[in-house]
């Protein structure tokens, strides 16, 4: 029934135009993809270029048969665009979904099935899923509906900290497993209200950049499973349901149409202190999995548009997860981007790391494109202009471009190869001096500074997958078996070594080893070139009991044991220093202006004065970074000294212009405490040359 004629005054109010089961309704907004509220209703806009005909569903909250099905009007159907707005909808009384009728045909990627219920992709929440581990009735898979979401968080003057990317100290944690267990102390545990109050922590420790780990709504039911008696989930979250919602079970309140607040509130307080957020993102594939898996969103709106697919209509698994996803399809390069600016403009992040990266550069047919339009487009996008963008330059089907990802003069990359060259070099490997010390400069064999800046290298020794830094130097060999996989899950080439004994030990001479290795470690990394990053909990010696693929476990195999806090304070507060001094001595993270006193910006010393040879059996290795920071008025000149070794050798030190003398602020072989005068406790022969015990960072300033 038409009310109203096709002319109206230009300005006028908007008004219904017909009526559909009961309810006025008029064309929406074309242009703004999902539900969108107005004054006096709901706008409801979905994207498909192959559906015939689409039917809004709405429901009452929390009930699974819907209330009214409004089938849209032809008229409402513009090009690839079914758009129409619904009065008198109140956000808090309904949910919504949609189902699309159109063509079958497998072998052309077109599952179109009308009685599929399907979640809106740009939907602000997802319901279904508010109690972590719940399973619908019978086992079934989850319908998911949308919720529209009130936006009126006050962000009132914030600006970001806008930290250049050399200068970040990034530490990557997950938002469950980081204050879950109860010797975190929060009563929040789990939750972004458990990391938000941890904001204090994390300062105290200097960190610069949080990087959570996936956060969009996600299901840990998915291949859900028990075990020995413990109940497995996908716990890391790398199965995204939605995209533009948060999960919603990391809220410790229920948050009805604001979702999304108490994560609004974390990003806004860590921001207040100084502190970045990057978003572990996830579009090289979806939870809806290959053939066997749900239809629950994609699958029914456009599959052959959003999936990778083979002639005969399957799934391309570069993912190793059941699909990948078509992000080079014009439709789908502009559903990322959406996706990346409402993060940054609704939620202010600052950054993101891209999950297998390298499935973003395959065109539809899966062959790797020299420039990916989704990257160049992320790359030159105005309202993205500033954030981090960092890369995880590889997929699981084989595709490794580490130093060679495109990167249009904005992308960084998680530099893989310095995590394995360095922990080869770390514990003892012969023929590895000369390439740590190409890493550990900043990797300029892989980056060209002039192309690729001082930031391209996010250099990093753990990460979520593998062993945590303890396990580095406590396993041999990886311990999967909680798993159910009979330990063949998991990474076999961990570069890790147990310093004699497998696992835990009362030893302690192994466990000094241990901690003198963990330290290595940790200085290492805060004297290399460029931003660096570790795994949350490695600071106070957090442990996976030999688990490097903790994917499925919800216990304390992945949950951070704070208890272990108070017993490893040493490595703790070692850590907190070797942040602080990084911090101090720009020369440690980027080029910088030349030293007055003449000294090279980077120089090689391999036992000893100006020797840059290095050989099969080198395990010595003397690097002296020289240059002054733009605000600074003195030189600084920073030695670091690493003997791999397991016996003691001598490192003569270059002699310093100027009067200066060399002053010892790091001996790894000593227990760290602070204010403690390291010098008193290094064979130090007349300011002039050191004796460095087996396997031990020495680092010096001139002063």
């Amino acid at each position: 029934m038409n009310l109203i004629g096709h002319k109206q005054q230009r300005g006028a109010s908007l008004q219904p135009l017909d009526e559909i089961e009961g309810f006025w309704v008029r064309p929406g907004f074309y242009n703004t993809a999902g539900a969108v509220r107005t004054a006096r209703g709901v706008s409801f806009t979905i994207y498909s270029a192959g559906a015939t005909s689409c039917t809004l569903l709405l429901f009452r909250p929390r009930e699974n048969e819907p209330f009214a099905k409004l089938k849209y009007p032809e008229a409402y159907h513009i090009g690839n665009t079914f758009s129409m707005l619904v009065f008198g909808l109140q956000i808090d009384e309904f949910e919504y979904a949609f189902q699309l009728d159109g063509p079958y045909d497998r072998e052309k990627g077109l599952l179109f099935n009308k009685d599929n219920v399907l979640l809106d992709p740009f939907a602000r929440a997802v319901t279904g899923q508010r109690e972590w581990g719940d399973r619908p009735e019978g086992g079934k898979n989850f319908v998911y509906h949308a919720r529209v979401v009130e936006n009126n968080f006050d962000w009132g003057n914030l600006k970001s900290p806008e930290i250049p990317m050399e200068d970040l100290v990034i530490y990557e944690t997950h938002v469950r497993g980081f204050t879950k267990d109860v010797s975190s102390g929060s009563a929040a545990g789990g939750t972004f209200e458990g990391l938000r109050q941890k904001i204090p922590y994390l300062k105290d420790l200097g960190v610069n950049a949080v990087e959570l780990m996936p956060i969009f709504e996600f299901d840990e039911m998915e291949s859900a499973r028990v075990h020995d008696d413990v109940q497995l989930y996908n716990y890391w979250g790398y199965n995204t349901v939605c995209f533009f919602a948060p999960n919603t079970s990391y809220s410790s309140v229920v948050e009805h149409n604001h979702e999304g607040d108490e994560l609004k509130e974390l990003i806004y307080e860590l921001k207040q202190n100084g502190i970045e957020v990057i978003l572990d993102v996830v579009f090289n594939h979806t939870a809806e999995g290959n053939e066997d898996g749900p239809c629950f969103s994609f699958k029914g709106i456009d599959n052959n548009v959003y999936y990778m697919l083979t002639p005969e209509g399957y799934y391309y698994n570069f993912s190793g997860c059941g699909n990948a996803m078509n992000c080079n399809h014009p439709t789908v390069r502009r559903f990322i981007i959406d996706c990346l600016r409402y993060w940054v403009t609704e939620y202010r992040v600052d950054g993101f790391r891209f999950d297998l990266a390298s499935i973003l550069t395959r065109d539809q047919n899966g062959a790797p494109m020299p420039d990916p339009p989704i990257l160049q487009g992320i790359a030159c996008d105005p309202i993205l202009g500033h954030v981090k963008l960092i890369a995880e330059a590889w997929d699981a089907a084989g595709l490794y471009q580490v130093g060679s990802f495109p990167a249009f003069r904005r992308w960084s990359e998680w530099n893989g190869r310095y995590r394995d060259d360095m922990r080869r070099f770390l514990k003892g490997d012969g023929g590895m001096a000369g390439t740590a010390i190409n890493r550990i400069t900043g990797s300029k064999d892989l980056y060209d500074p002039v192309h690729r800046g001082a930031g391209a290298s996010v250099n990093f020794l753990t990460c979520h997958d593998g062993f945590t830094l303890y396990d580095l130097y406590a396993y041999n060999m990886k311990h999967n078996e909680k798993n159910g996989w009979d330990n063949t899950d998991g990474d076999n080439n961990g570069n890790s070594w147990n310093c004699g004994v497998e696992g835990e030990t009362d030893d302690p001479e192994i466990e000094g080893l241990r901690r003198r290795m963990i330290k290595n470690a940790f200085a290492t990394l805060m004297c290399s070139r460029g931003p660096a990053m570790f795994l949350a909990g490695d600071e106070f010696c957090n442990t996976q009991y030999g688990n490097n693929n903790a994917y499925c476990q919800d216990n304390i195999i992945s949950w951070l044991d704070w208890t272990r806090l108070e017993k490893y304070e040493e490595i703790h507060d070692f850590v907190r220093y070797m942040i602080a001094f990084r911090k101090k001595y720009a020369v440690l993270r980027k080029p910088t202006k030349p030293a007055v006193c003449n000294l090279q910006e980077i120089s090689i010393h391999n036992g000893y004065p100006w020797n840059g040879g290095t050989d099969v059996n080198s395990r010595l290795i003397g690097i002296m970074y020289a240059g002054r920071d733009e605000d600074d008025t003195r030189d600084d000149v920073v030695f670091y000294c690493m003997n791999a070794y397991w016996e003691p050798l001598i490192m003569q030190l270059p002699e310093l212009p100027n009067g200066l003398q060399w002053k010892v602020c790091v001996n790894t072989a000593v227990e760290y405490e602070d204010g403690k005068n390291m010098e008193n406790y290094t064979e130090f022969f007349y300011k002039k040359s050191l004796n460095v015990p087996p396997r031990t960072v020495i680092v010096l300033v001139a002063e």
